[in-house]
């Protein structure tokens, strides 16, 4: 794969050319490296025509044939990982081998997803009849992914709305298109023409598809003030949505730990991906009792922790993926020196246009400091003091948003007790940032609305049937 060879919308199962690109940017330079596709409301009208056509042979074919269609699709997709790999590079910073890991854990996810079923749920069976709950694809889906996690947020959407029966046109954020058009590329053979369409362009395209009558379902991943908006534009034909949104997620510490085992599992929950993770762990609450011990360790890890382009060896941490998050994490942290707070910071980002932040501790700032109460989706983290668990409970929800958190100590029972308090939608115990195709995920409060993945993420594709059917008399 020639990441600066053209590429092209899939609309139909065939190359769609357009009249207007994008730049791409690498984010490890700040320079542009390649050129997307921009589509047009025309466009947008094709694509979703084709679905539209595409939809009645699709629904049609039995789950087994949908099933095998999505494996032979990961198998594809797995067998030119190292391209895919280095393309998510250059396009979004990850380093190469954590940008492998995630092409080849979005083929598994699609295997899983593929192995999911939806059995007709029997809620009545008497002498005088039988009630069936049957699950019917939707229709056409809106699928709209986010720039942290190209690859594998869109196979959550992808994957469960094919194997369910529905059409999908697919955009990808403008910062990082060129993984999923080339995705969709590779399927073009695979898949029957229009079952899967994909179209890019700029900020202008989302709301042209989020208010388009075409659509028979929104999945949508990204921000809450873009979620509302996604919402409003929906609630005009009452479309169904899924959301996935934003969150400030909380870790609680308990002072029972060992420091060895779990320093460095802390490290990687907060900063995987450069903290570029909704789920990241972005409020970190320690103990009085081990304070000091934790955030000195952490520190460590920082000034050790090599932060470069990610295409070459030893880097561990890439850039921040985009100019408009760099400004904001800069501005986050200049604020944070100018309120007078303890910074403890790695080492000063390559010299050069890339979008490098140091990793940031924040020693023990105010609830009140915007380190603490904005999501940085960045490597800037706060670290926070606290005694009594009631308080550290109440701190902790003291959010608008509730996507996950995560509670560590040995006291298995105590931290159960405390997961159950919190007001999040997933909560960690003695681990972080783990998810499977069969385990549902959502977020509570304006961090999301439905529910992804499992039984419950594959029924928000389709919509239910209730049969009630008689039996004849004795």
């Amino acid at each position: 794969m020639n990441p600066f060879a053209d590429y092209t919308m899939t609309i139909g199962g065939q190359a769609w050319p357009t009249e207007q690109h994008l730049p791409v940017v690498n984010p490890a330079t700040g320079q542009p490296f390649a050129c997307a596709p921009a589509a047009s409301a025309a466009d947008l009208d094709a694509a979703i025509g084709a679905a539209r056509a595409a939809f009645p042979g699709w629904k049609a074919l039995p789950i087994d044939t949908r099933r095998g269609l999505l494996v032979a699709a990961a198998n594809a997709l797995k067998a030119r990982a190292d391209d895919f790999a280095r393309l998510f590079t250059l396009e979004q910073g990850r380093p190469l081998d954590a940008a492998r890991q995630e092409v080849l854990f979005a083929a598994s996810w699609l295997k899983g997803v593929a192995r999911l079923e939806l059995p007709v749920e029997v809620v009545e069976d008497t002498p005088q009849r039988r009630v069936e709950l049957h699950h019917e694809p939707l229709g056409v889906v809106c699928a709209i992914v986010p720039w942290n996690f190209p690859l594998m947020l869109a196979i959550w959407k992808i994957a469960p709305a094919l194997l369910a029966g529905n059409t999908m046109v697919m955009k990808p954020s403008p910062f990082t298109p060129l993984l999923s058009l080339k995705l969709g590329e590779l399927w073009r053979e695979l898949l029957p023409p229009g079952v899967f369409n994909v179209i890019s362009g700029g900020d202008e395209l989302g709301p042209l598809m989020t208010r388009h009558p075409g659509f028979d379902k929104i999945s949508f991943t990204g921000s809450t003030e873009t979620g509302k908006r996604v919402m409003a534009a929906a609630a005009a034909r009452l479309t169904s949505v899924t959301l996935e949104l934003g969150g400030n997620d909380v870790a609680i510490v308990m002072p029972d730990i060992d420091l060895d085992e779990v320093v460095p599992k802390l490290f990687q929950g907060a900063f995987y991906n450069s903290a570029q993770v909704c789920i990241a762990t972005k409020r970190m609450y320690l103990h009085a009792d081990i304070y000091e011990a934790v955030r000195d360790r952490l520190h460590a890890m920082v000034r050790q922790t090599v932060v470069g382009d990610g295409l070459q060896p030893g880097v561990q941490l890439g850039p921040v993926q985009n100019a408009p998050l760099h400004r904001r994490l800069l501005a986050l942290i200049e604020e944070a020196k100018a309120q007078g707070l303890t910074l403890l910071s790695g080492h000063p980002p390559p010299a050069g246009d890339g979008y490098f932040v140091p990793l940031t501790l924040v020693d023990n700032p105010p609830e009140t400091a915007r380190v603490v109460t904005e999501e940085a989706f960045g490597p800037v983290l706060p670290l926070l003091k606290f005694t009594d668990l009631d308080d550290v409970i109440a701190r902790a929800n003291d959010s608008e948003y509730g996507l996950a958190g995560a509670v560590w100590s040995r006291d298995i029972e105590q931290a159960v007790a405390i997961a159950k308090r919190l007001e999040t939608g997933t909560v960690w115990i003695n681990q972080n940032l783990q998810n499977a195709p069969h385990i549902p995920f959502a977020g509570h409060k304006t961090s999301g609305l439905g529910i992804e993945n499992g039984i419950d993420g594959l029924k928000a594709f389709t919509q239910l049937k209730t049969l009630f059917i008689p039996k004849p008399a004795a």
